[in-house]
């Protein structure tokens, strides 16, 4: 009886204290209502030539620019040569240019055509998100289908690194189909890329589920090594090139294990997954050269996701115990992490959806009222050893398990400015939000 007024107390407490707590203004960058399809997955990325300039991308084909630090946003709809199909990312250089890499639509047909997914397309800005080229693609390979890419830019913008997943056929259940993790690099220009190399040592299954090789998010620091961690199964893996992506280990680095898998279950929402994010902190602080890997898993319980984060000071060779990011009490989910590593502070910054505001009403998980949903910013001043966490989102929302809801968020951070990007849901409109964070975090 001690124990569960105890709990009920600590869950009272922990609702207030969610509540209480004023969060940062948020700003909406784009309302999907009118829309025939609905925005998700928020790519962002603050200029480290001039912080105040962001451009932020959303599904299918949008991208928004903002000038001012992101209180105001224009949005504008990309094209290409190749087409344009969803999981934007982008990515800022210190000589001013941005880039957007995202999948390709090459005859405009989407899933009835057999070229959807054909490459892995980029484009470049060299005016704050505005005149982008046409557009270079990497990674044609036949009829085989190249999804959920990411990149990274070097310190000094000369190089770019991307990764992805390269399916013999997406979705496809047979044994004789695979995955396969490749990455390609290019100069400044984005323009040439180089011969795509497979750098895992075990193939995936096709069926975009623990089996299936996913979430490769490189990074390169500040010596220019190159580092790339994904998920298979219950295990996260990582592999590195000290000679400009020329050559990878012959032998993966394993890192951690994602309990449960990194195909996860979470209250309402159609599908979601905790593949992890890396980040290395280039910055000349005291934690300089240290590689971070975060995602989520539910080693504290099957209805309990946690963020969780492990570094290594020595390339990946070994890594830390998993240190808990999100500090509620047990029992909340918190789900779709991303983090960014500031490259002048070295402060960590991870973004998340949180459920701890419902955790109150949690004696009945099938009820709507457990999918209330809120945004939370973590961020760590000393390394990753500590965390404090923030509520970011102004008013909580309810996820909806028949739509899609993407895939992601983002984050990031430059020399103090800090911009969480997410998706929230309202009566099945889906609309895009960043909040500013200036006198919040470092």
């Amino acid at each position: 009886m001690r124990a569960t007024c105890a709990l009920a107390i600590m869950a009272v407490f922990w609702s207030w204290a969610a509540q209480a707590q004023r969060a940062p203004d948020n700003v909406l960058i784009f309302d999907g209502y009118g829309y025939s399809y609905q925005p998700c997955e928020p790519s962002i990325a603050v200029s480290p030539a001039n912080p105040r300039h962001m451009v932020a991308g959303s599904i299918l084909d949008r991208v928004h620019i903002s000038k001012d630090g992101g209180w105001t946003w224009q949005t504008e709809t990309l094209t290409a040569k190749y087409g344009v199909y969803g999981d934007p990312c982008i990515v800022a250089s210190p000589k001013k240019d941005f880039y957007y890499l995202h999948l390709s639509n090459p005859d405009g047909q989407a899933w009835s055509s057999e070229a959807l997914l054909d490459r892995i397309v980029i484009q470049r800005s060299k005016k704050v998100g505005k005149g982008w080229n046409k557009g270079a693609g990497v990674g044609l390979n036949g009829s085989k289908d190249q999804d959920k890419e990411w990149a990274a830019v070097s310190t000094d913008g000369s190089t770019l690194l991307t990764c992805w997943t390269q399916f013999d056929l997406y979705g496809s259940p047979s044994e004789t189909d695979s995955t396969l993790i490749l990455c390609s690099t290019s100069n400044r220009k984005a323009k040439r890329w180089s011969e795509p190399m497979r750098i895992n040592a075990i193939a995936g299954d096709c069926r975009d589920s623990d089996e299936t090789v996913e979430g490769a998010v490189p990074d390169i620091a500040s010596d220019g090594t190159m580092y790339v961690a994904w998920a298979q199964a219950d295990t996260i893996w990582m592999d590195r090139s000290t000679d400009g992506g020329k050559t990878w280990l012959r032998r993966d680095l394993r890192v951690t294990t994602i309990f449960g898998g990194w195909d996860q279950n979470i209250r309402g929402v159609g599908r979601a997954n905790g593949m992890p994010v890396t980040r290395v902190d280039r910055s000349s602080g005291p934690n300089g050269g240290r590689v971070y890997v975060s995602w989520t898993d539910n080693r504290n319980g099957e209805d309990d996701n946690d963020v969780w984060l492990v570094y290594s000071d020595n390339q990946g060779h070994s890594w830390t115990d998993p240190i808990r990011v999100n500090d509620d009490p047990a029992g909340a989910q918190q789900f779709f992490p991303w983090m960014d590593v500031d490259d002048v502070t070295g402060n960590v910054h991870i973004v998340f959806y949180d459920r701890r505001a419902s955790f109150a009403k949690q004696q009945n998980l099938n009820s709507r009222s457990t999918w209330d949903t809120e945004v939370y910013v973590a961020s760590s001043y000393d390394g990753g050893d500590t965390w404090e966490n923030l509520r970011v989102s102004e008013e909580k929302f309810r996820t909806n398990p028949k739509g899609f809801f993407g895939d992601y968020n983002n984050i990031s951070a430059y020399d103090g400015i800090v911009r969480p990007i997410w998706t929230r849901n309202d009566d099945g409109v889906l609309s895009i939000w960043t909040a500013v964070l200036d006198g919040y975090v470092e």
